[in-house]
């Protein structure tokens, strides 16, 4: 007969006098959401030109990692807020690709697509009725960006916030 359960974030252990049962958790179906913002200094390289400003911006979000050499994710991202704040538009994905390869290279359909849902994943981009632009609640000045640079670092790290101090109130109860 098991006399004791003990839980914990990686296992579930039963436990008898004579025997001990190791199960491991699947902490991955925990996972809502991951989330990468970096804080890197932003020197006079960085603010050269649109593309190394963007670049700056896409690897603070995580959207890309250092290093990577790819601009395809840099360039969907510099059209959506081209589109956004230059253009105040919600753009389509045929919009988006024109200004792609206007601007950088031309992309394929497929690969814009895969880059759209990227970022939508990671909170940044949203689409209705096949327009995009960045997530926005459905209140406020959307073509603002420093609004949304507010509210995009409230509605993504708020919550993480909020669920960690519940646990370290539980812990500290314990």
């Amino acid at each position: 007969m098991w006399t004791r359960i003990f839980i914990n974030v990686t296992s579930i252990i039963f436990s008898n006098s004579s025997r001990v049962v190791y199960l491991p958790l699947n902490e991955s179906k925990f996972i809502e959401n991951e989330v990468t913002f970096r804080s890197l200094k932003f020197s006079g390289e960085a603010a050269e030109t649109r593309r190394s400003m963007v670049r700056w911006l896409a690897l603070s979000l995580g959207v890309i990692n250092p290093g990577e050499s790819r601009q395809t994710a840099v360039s969907v991202l510099d059209a959506v807020l081209y589109f956004q704040f230059t253009n105040k538009s919600d753009p389509t994905v045929e919009e988006l690709s024109q200004y792609i390869g206007k601007n950088w290279s031309p992309i394929n359909e497929k690969t814009l697509r895969y880059h759209l849902l990227q970022l939508k994943k990671a909170q940044i981009v949203g689409n209705r009725k096949g327009r995009y632009s960045l997530v926005w609640p459905d209140v406020g000045n959307r073509y603002n960006e420093i609004a949304w640079v507010n509210w995009y670092f409230a509605s993504v790290v708020d919550p993480i916030k909020e669920r960690v101090s519940l646990v370290l109130k539980e812990l500290n109860r314990r």
